[in-house]
């Protein structure tokens, strides 16, 4: 029964850590911007991705570009370690906010960057080039059409 209790306490030692400002370990993802270490779920900074039952169209057809921006988000972080750097206080469904990144790859610039959320300017300036970039290559969501997130939900 022992070696059971060290065995949980190793696992989760090295498989999330708090520290001041971080929260560290293998995360769940649970939409294109919001993420779950253990039982802490995290927004990420700056960015707004479509929601899950979002349609977008692209090449005239329909698709589902929420379930598109969490698949993007599940095959990046790849099972690997996440280090987040978040905000001291919960936003108001309880969640940190916060910039992650996966080996040195800033998580919340590389979504934006490729098109698979758009830069969230009501809340911050810090991606706005990036989803430039995005719009400019026509990726992702700027290779079609689209409604912005939070029209969206506004709407439904």
């Amino acid at each position: 029964m022992n070696r059971l209790y060290i065995t949980i306490i190793l696992l989760l030692f090295f498989n999330f850590k708090v520290l001041a400002g971080e929260l560290i370990g293998i995360a769940n993802i649970t939409d294109g911007d919001t993420i779950k270490i253990l039982n802490n779920s995290i927004r990420l900074y700056g960015v707004d991705a479509p929601e899950k039952k979002q349609k977008c169209i692209k090449n005239f057809k329909e698709y589902n570009c929420g379930q598109v921006a969490t698949e993007a988000l599940v095959n990046q972080i790849g099972g690997r370690q996440v280090t987040c750097k978040v905000q001291d206080k919960l936003d108001r469904y309880k969640r940190y906010i916060g910039v992650c990144f996966v080996e040195g790859v800033n998580l919340n610039k590389w979504l934006v960057r490729n098109g698979y959320v758009v830069a969230y300017r009501r809340y911050s300036k810090d991606y706005i080039y990036d989803e430039e970039y995005a719009k400019i290559n026509r990726l992702g969501l700027w290779s079609g059409s689209f409604v912005q997130p939070e029209k969206w939900r506004k709407l439904n």
